[in-house]
């Protein structure tokens, strides 16, 4: 509608920032698949303090952190549940704690133990239950609503975490594109 209304008026319209903010707008209306695609974001706590790990975070500019830890405590401090959530609430963070999406009791022994394939074998079956379905539909619907969501648990490389699946999940079910955030470690 703008293109049909201006072009032939003004020759040098979409030069002006403001027109061309409408003109993409209009064009994805029109052209579903240059739409924005939504951004998921992932993250690791482990070996870091809460200060680098809350500004990466923010860096980032997270809306929601969700924390897919099956048990939401932890013996570093700042990343138990109510410590986490007061945190992020004064940096305007919002934090959900889906805990049916958290790998059960055996799948951590497993990565414990360094038995991936096992574990991803207990997780996918867990990825099976209700509750984990429920939850895992409840995070795709976060995710399209546009809001930069970021995946939390323990594991420093989401590539020896359950969150890596989840991610994986997400993505074939949005198109969504992932980030996996790294803060560097302390000693």
């Amino acid at each position: 509608m703008i293109r049909r209304i201006f072009r032939p008026s003004l020759p040098n319209f979409d030069s002006r920032p403001a027109i061309r903010a409408l003109l993409a707008q209009e064009d994805r209306a029109y052209h579903p698949a240059m739409a924005k695609k939504p951004r998921l974001f992932t993250i690791g706590y482990e070996k870091t303090p809460p200060a680098p790990f809350l500004d990466e975070v923010s860096a980032a500019k997270i809306d929601l952190l969700v924390d897919v830890r099956a048990i939401a405590a932890s013996r570093r401090p700042g990343f138990s549940k109510r410590q986490l959530a007061a945190e992020l609430d004064t940096q305007g963070i919002g934090y959900l704690h889906l805990r049916g999406l958290g790998t059960p009791k055996d799948g951590r022994l497993a990565a414990r133990a360094g038995k991936m394939d096992e574990l991803f074998h207990i997780y996918a079956a867990h990825l099976k239950t209700p509750q984990a379905r429920e939850q895992m539909d409840e995070l795709e619907s976060i995710v399209r609503s546009g809001r930069r969501v970021c995946l939390l648990c323990y594991e420093r490389d989401a590539h020896h975490c359950h969150r890596q699946w989840i991610a994986e999940e997400i993505q074939r079910r949005t198109g969504a594109t992932t980030t996996d955030l790294i803060v560097a470690p302390t000693i």
